[in-house]
């Protein structure tokens, strides 16, 4: 997909870094200081101007970063008390020439005590940024624990000092940031959940890199944010219901039809032009009153699906929420894959189980379809991972290996592609960790399909649209009592 930005490693950066300087022209100081604008701009408050702010500096570009920051909102009045750990030998070139530059700094050896942060109303922490690469030790952790131990708010200079970039951090000596302003990209550690105490919020200011150099480095890392709306259609004026596609979805049993409630109405929600919902008989009369919109297509089954419905004329199948296990809906799944090799389909949850306990199933799936697991649901399919990085490498490996979009459903969802791209959602919020929001996830996506966008770009704007759905709700309703039903009535596209 173009224009989705990529996500760069540390020497990546570095390398943009130094093209923007030969070919913008800027030099380097001067990028500095402009990022260093770039940070006050994003947090600025015009209570900043009664509160005690430190800066903590590191010897490095980031350190460099810190001082540029302290001398700039000295200027408007701010005040600030800079601190530098000038317990290193190596300082940067961008680093010494901003040292010089301002007045009454505190500089700390490692024989001097701890400073005081209690007395302060915001930390900003730029010790460490993308360039470290082993753990802290002496006293730079203690300089971290003793921030990480106060009330106030902690901000970090494009990420928290003592994580690492590209991986997950080995040690707990970093920096708990409350908010953290990264440089023209997130870094692939924002999205590790290892690394979830440590970067609570983030936010992205763009500090003048040259993005077309940035989107020709090779990396197969991208973020997916709010650009994606570009993909979203228009609708005609004159269109009809035929245009916007069928839809067919198959799920719900006994006790839990509201999983196929919850999918066809945000299938609808999502634009399809015709939808119809294949249940157990026990579903009718809750599918015709909960959705008058939705056609039902009645299993011949009483309380689960046993049979595969009439599928000739659907643009779209999702299957899978609220299914059970039973030999039949095996066997219906079967003959599903059986009849729709050229066709994509969106598999879900139970549908998702059924493959993972009958592996055979794996090579039958569908090319180009979107199954959409939660992490317990995609290592029942490839086996227990490490961690988290392990488990990226496993998507991504899955997806080239079986021609499929996997949908690896977490608190930043991610969307591998048969070409071996990965995508990071950066909407959605912890209050949509709640029952019925995957099944949301499935009927907007089938309901994407059916309108014939490209599988990947249905996937990624289906979760960006999903999640930025449950951003809205969250607002309203708070994170706590958010549900699945919210995340369906504040559905945007455009």
């Amino acid at each position: 997909m173009k224009n989705l930005k990529k996500i760069l490693n540390a020497e990546q950066i570095r390398s943009a870094d130094s093209y923007t300087i030969s070919n913008k022209p800027i030099s380097s100081i001067d990028l500095m200081e402009y990022a260093s604008n770039c940070f006050i701009n994003s947090i600025w408050d015009k209570q900043f101007i009664t509160k005690k702010i430190a800066i903590v500096c590191g010897p490095g570009n980031n350190g460099g970063d810190g001082l540029s920051i302290s001398r700039l909102l000295k200027e408007k009045n701010i005040s600030v008390k800079t601190y530098f750990l000038n317990i290193s030998s190596k300082i940067s070139k961008d680093c010494q020439v901003n040292l010089t530059k301002i007045d009454s700094v505190e500089k700390l050896t490692n024989s001097d005590p701890i400073p005081d942060f209690s007395k302060y109303d915001l930390i900003i922490d730029a010790i460490f940024g993308t360039g470290l690469s082993k753990p802290l030790g002496g006293y730079y952790t203690r300089i971290i624990d003793a921030i990480n131990s106060q009330k106030c708010p902690i901000y970090s200079v494009d990420i928290p000092s003592g994580m690492y970039c590209d991986k997950i951090s080995s040690s707990r000596h970093i920096v708990n940031a409350d908010l953290t302003i990264s440089f023209q990209r997130p870094k692939f550690s924002f999205f590790l959940p290892e690394n979830g105490a440590y970067i609570k919020k983030w936010k992205i200011v763009d500090i003048g890199l040259d993005e077309e150099y940035i989107q020709n480095i090779d990396s197969n890392k991208f973020i997916i944010d709010q650009s994606i709306i570009n993909y979203s259609k228009i609708r005609n004026r004159q269109s009809h219901k035929g245009n916007y596609g069928r839809a067919l979805i198959i799920a719900g049993s006994i006790g839990k039809i509201g999983a196929a409630v919850l999918a066809a109405k945000a299938c609808l929600r999502s634009g399809v032009g015709l939808l119809t919902a294949h249940i157990p008989k026990c579903g009718y009369e809750i599918m015709q009153k909960s959705i008058p919109e939705s056609m039902c297509s009645i299993d011949k089954a009483e309380y689960y699906i046993s049979e595969l419905p009439e599928i000739t004329n659907y643009n779209a199948i999702g299957i899978g929420p609220g299914l059970d296990q039973k030999s039949e809906t095996k066997e219906m799944l079967e003959k599903l894959f059986n009849k729709t090799k050229k066709r994509t389909l969106v598999i879900d949850a139970d549908a998702i189980n059924i493959i993972a306990k009958h592996k055979e199933l794996i090579s039958r799936i569908p090319k180009n379809s979107i199954l959409t697991p939660h992490i317990k649901e995609f290592e029942r399919l490839v086996g227990k991972c490490r961690n988290s990085i392990e488990r990226f490498e496993k998507q991504i490996q899955f997806s080239k290996s079986h021609k499929c979009i996997i949908v690896l459903k977490n608190a930043f969802t991610t969307v591998s592609t048969p070409i071996g791209d990965i995508f990071f959602n950066t909407s959605g919020n912890a209050g949509m960790a709640t029952a019925g929001s995957g099944d949301v996830l499935t009927g907007i996506i089938t309901a994407l399909l059916a309108q014939k966008y490209d599988p990947t770009i249905a996937a990624a704007l289906g979760v960006y649209c999903h999640g930025h759905a449950g951003d809205i709700a969250a607002k309203e309703k708070g994170e706590i009592g958010l549900i699945a039903s919210d995340i369906i009535d504040n559905l945007k596209f455009s």
